[in-house]
């Protein structure tokens, strides 16, 4: 049996507590969050009536030992959730992002590998069943090497709470998802970004709702992002929608089902077009790792037994944090900036 102390019972944490319990030999022993209450609740909301319930992660951690720590708390937390976690000798699975800041990041990536402990992120995304397919596509080298790679994303979710308060809101709190899948499905890492930020007079949100980045890539692939958190109407996918453009053709996917692939067939010309086929992207392998939080707890818990380290894990997480960060530097100076993990 794995042992896990879950801390943060908002809203989030409903989607960890219906993944954890459809992982055999996994059970959560103690659930922690500022208001008591709502811990409590949580518990009886998901038959945890033996669990115990807290207010402090170091005090529960002291009382109640845990193999793994399940952190979903607010990102400005996070640091202090990861110290107290690997005091206790725990393994941790946070939330995304890794943390509030680049520093933050490194810093909790350096006290996982000082402390031996398997540290992962929940980029949930890149257990998505498209993703993973384009992942597979890329890699067979149909189209070539990725030469650019082109992302929208559109939504006009009202959440409340903090997400409305925050600044870079879009950078910070969702393009991370984005990032991290363009870097997912065509294994490019960010080397130098510029963005523009804004908020249109329609926003709800404090700052930074909307942005365009546009990152130069490994490889000089480029890749750019358009996106809202206020974009009343056509929306896209929460996955995005995008085109991937490769040597010999262009992937095209919205986001939901429907990817298609258009290859070059010869270099004869038809006009002034070269002649192009349809390829079809292969359904899902069986050795393709799915189910969203799910897929990444898995994951992380075979690395907690002794598997092999998590896809996710903060130290290749940290370059997708990095492609943020980058992005939020580069909005606040108004300039290009070089990405340093």
């Amino acid at each position: 049996m794995v042992d896990a102390v879950l801390v943060g019972c908002g809203a989030m944490s409903e989607v960890w507590f219906d993944a954890a319990r459809r992982i055999d030999g996994l059970s959560i022993v103690g659930l922690v969050d500022l208001d008591l209450d709502r811990a409590r609740s949580r518990a009886a909301e998901f038959g945890l009536e033996g669990a115990a319930t807290g207010a402090s992660l170091d005090a529960m951690l002291d009382s109640r030992p845990a193999d793994v720590v399940f952190d979903a708390v607010v990102p400005a937390a996070r640091t202090s959730v990861a110290r107290s976690a690997f005091a206790h000798g725990c393994h941790l699975l946070s939330e995304k992002p890794l943390a509030a800041s680049l520093e933050e990041g490194r810093a909790i990536v350096a006290a996982a590998r000082k402390a031996a402990r398997v540290h992962a992120v929940v980029q949930n995304r890149r257990y998505h069943p498209g993703v993973r397919r384009i992942r597979r596509f890329i890699d067979s080298g149909a189209l070539g090497r990725p030469t650019s790679v082109h992302s929208d994303f559109f939504l006009a979710p009202h959440f409340g709470g903090f997400r409305e308060q925050m600044e870079h809101v879009l950078l910070v709190d969702m393009a991370i998802h984005t990032f991290d899948a363009a870097r997912a499905m065509t294994g490019l890492d960010g080397e130098r970004v510029y963005c523009r930020e804004w908020d249109p007079a329609s926003s709800w949100y404090q700052q930074g709702s909307s942005a365009a980045a546009i990152f130069e890539m490994s490889g000089g692939a480029v890749f750019t992002y358009r996106g809202s958190w206020c974009a009343e109407g056509a929306a896209t996918s929460w996955e995005a929608s995008w085109r991937i453009v490769g040597e010999r053709g262009s992937l095209v996917w919205d986001g939901f089902d429907a990817i298609r692939v258009e290859a070059v067939e010869a270099r004869t010309r038809e006009g002034r077009f070269a002649r192009t086929r349809t390829i079809e992207v292969p359904q899902l392998d069986a050795a393709d790792r799915v189910g969203g939080h799910i897929g990444v707890m898995q994951d992380f818990i075979a690395a907690v037994r002794g598997g092999p380290p998590p896809e996710t894990a903060g130290a290749d997480n940290l370059k997708s944090l990095a492609m943020v960060f980058g992005a939020v530097e580069s909005a606040e100076a108004g300039r290009p900036v070089d990405i340093v993990d």
